[in-house]
């Protein structure tokens, strides 16, 4: 059973052993993470001198589920647009935040800016 939707900072901190990287490690393998958040974190692993094929290796090693973005959440991640667009959330921030809201989970995030949306979602901060 999935305790929380990740965020790809949450996964990105756990793998460079940033502070807060303890609290993902604990519950990695009970979350699950939109494939959206999946390219994200092979893009910033690759942004940072990883090759590709060890970026996907290690998402893919990742023991957490990967979700499929499907429609559902892509109309849901478009419509968060207006009340989102003041806090600079992504494409892919809110993906996951769509996936928190379809299966009704909390999100684990690093980013503080998604206190500031209203939202019933409820958002953990690891730091």
């Amino acid at each position: 059973m999935s305790e929380a939707v990740l965020d790809s900072s949450a996964v990105l901190a756990m793998l460079r052993v940033e502070p807060g990287s303890e609290t993902v490690e604990q519950l990695v393998n009970r979350s699950i993470l939109s494939t959206v958040n999946a390219a994200e974190i092979v893009s910033k692993l690759i942004d940072r001198g990883m090759s590709e094929d060890t970026a996907r290796e290690t998402v893919g090693a990742l023991p957490c589920e990967r979700v499929d973005f499907d429609e559902d959440q892509a109309l849901a991640a478009g419509g968060m647009r207006s009340r989102s667009r003041a806090i600079g959330l992504s494409l892919g921030d809110r993906a996951c935040l769509a996936l928190a809201e379809a299966k009704n989970l909390p999100v684990i995030t690093t980013d503080k800016q998604w206190k500031k949306l209203r939202s019933t979602i409820e958002i953990r901060l690891i730091r």
